[in-house]
């Protein structure tokens, strides 16, 4: 009876071997060999895909029809298209012992279905197997050296570019990158509005399409902007240029997990949880939820209160309800915030501030260098002063150290001034955009969980007492806005 041979080609699609026949090319050297030895092709089975991983679909369908009787015999171009994994090469080895399989063609490996020639497979399948570990593990090796070398191996993050072997900053999207942190830092802007933001300024992906979510999440969250590289939950220091601080970063990290903490209640979120104490006995504030049924209309309705847990004791403060404290609240981060008028303004002011020092930076460290350069060269020429004997060794000693004094305090004055010089411009601008965001959540409808992540963001120490709430606003801006906003109110 003849064999009834299936037609196997592979081509991995990672295969970084350009001498691998593509599938097209595989097909007809098969189709070649079968005509030659006579051999009858039942049907041809393609894939591209890698044999590393076992559970491939289409090598699946071909022990399928194996071992249902459609077919008795694989023709295939190597044994590595077959199996590069110890499973599928186990599973062929079985369907031969069983006699399932009746036997196997290569155009560029000789089998015979004997002891002998199941040896030789099993090493040829034993030999891929190898080749595939060996270069897995040479692969990992290299991005391990990179990373030691501050390189990063794959594909630039958003906001960079791959230019020569070298991450680059993308100078179209990197400054949106960076205003995208810096108002998620805010705590007023969700992943879906900086998604609206990027979208907004038509900044796309490299495809040209708009943003997904869980990509505004990875770039949020990832510390490569602050020029740190996490590669399989290792960190590692980078040489590409950061976008931001990490001072800006942690506090980003801040309100991703404000933002994805769970309230043990499934039903019900109570947004004001964790932030307000009682004024009476300094007890945690709770919350309860009570449903009334107005019969007259046929309908329920949801209330939320919030009162004092009593944990520390007796005690005599009531209930408000959420309506009451959401107002307060908002009250309070108004106080607390600029409109947006006013902190157009302060950026302006900023930027240009910081400009004028910048220029004024440059011109001081340029004064500096040329005088270290003359440090250096006075250096050079007494040290030739010394080697021609034209000056006395202790004459040399005292001038070369008064020289290495004056080298040191000039590199120690370039240096502070070039990492100092408008070191207040980015916790200003978060300060700025904070409050801005404030202003935009206290007038806002409906956003009690921002709200809550934006009071404590301008204030601390929330405590309630009847029915009064009360906060102290943080030093370093806010402090002073709310200042200023009572003063105009008392007029």
């Amino acid at each position: 009876m003849q064999v009834k041979y299936i037609a196997y080609c592979r081509k991995s699609t990672d295969e970084p071997d350009r001498q691998i026949l593509s599938i097209e090319a595989q097909v007809a050297e098969l189709e070649e060999h079968a005509a030659k030895e006579g051999l009858k092709i039942v049907s041809f089975i393609t894939k591209s895909k890698t044999a590393k991983e076992p559970g491939r679909e289409k090598f699946a369908e071909v022990l399928k029809e194996i071992e249902d009787g459609k077919a008795d015999g694989i023709l295939s171009w190597h044994p590595d298209r077959l199996a590069r994994n110890s499973v599928d090469g186990g599973k062929i080895i079985y369907l031969l012992d069983t006699g399932k399989l009746l036997d196997l063609k290569f155009s560029s490996f000789w089998f015979e279905n004997t002891p002998q020639g199941k040896f030789m497979l099993n090493i040829a399948f034993g030999q891929s197997k190898y080749y595939v570990d060996n270069l897995s593990e040479n692969v990992k090796r290299g991005n391990r050296q990179k990373l030691r070398r501050g390189e990063w191996p794959n594909q630039a993050q958003f906001g960079y570019l791959n230019v020569n072997k070298r991450i680059e900053v993308d100078e179209k999207r990197a400054k949106y990158v960076q205003k995208a942190f810096q108002l998620f830092a805010t705590g007023g802007y969700g992943y879906a509005n900086v998604r609206k933001f990027f979208n907004q300024n038509k900044i796309f992906n490299k495809s040209g399409h708009e943003l997904h979510l869980d990509k505004v999440k990875r770039i949020l969250t990832d510390p490569f902007y602050y020029g740190v590289m996490r590669f399989c939950g290792e960190l590692y220091e980078g040489k590409h240029p950061p976008l931001i601080s990490k001072k800006l970063f942690d506090k980003c990290q801040e309100v991703v997990k404000l933002k994805s903490r769970k309230v043990k209640n499934n039903k019900h979120l109570f947004e004001f949880l964790g932030l307000v104490k009682c004024g009476e006995c300094g007890s945690a504030i709770t919350a309860e939820k009570h449903t009334k049924y107005y019969r007259r209309t046929n309908r329920k309705v949801e209330y939320i209160y919030y009162r004092c847990s009593k944990k520390m004791g007796n005690c005599s403060q009531k209930y408000i309800d959420k309506d009451g404290i959401e107002k307060q609240l908002k009250e309070l981060v108004l106080r607390a915030s600029l409109p947006p008028h006013a902190a157009k303004k302060f950026l302006e002011w900023a930027g240009k501030d910081a400009n004028e020092e910048k220029e004024k930076s440059i011109g001081i460290v340029s004064t500096y260098q040329f005088q270290l350069k003359e440090t250096e060269e006075k250096t050079d020429r007494l040290l030739e002063g010394y080697l021609d004997k034209v000056i006395s060794p202790e004459d040399y000693q005292k001038k070369k150290n008064e020289l290495v004094e004056t080298k040191s305090l000039l590199n120690s004055k370039i240096k502070e001034i070039s990492q100092n010089g408008v070191e207040w411009l980015e916790p200003f601008q978060e300060f700025v955009n904070s409050a801005l965001s404030a202003h935009k959540i206290a007038r806002a409808k409906n956003s009690c969980h921002d709200l809550s992540i934006m009071a404590k963001t301008v204030g601390s120490n929330f405590f309630l007492k009847n029915r009064r709430l009360s906060a102290s606003f943080k030093k370093g801006g806010f402090d002073a806005l709310s200042a200023e906003a009572g003063a105009e109110s008392a007029t």
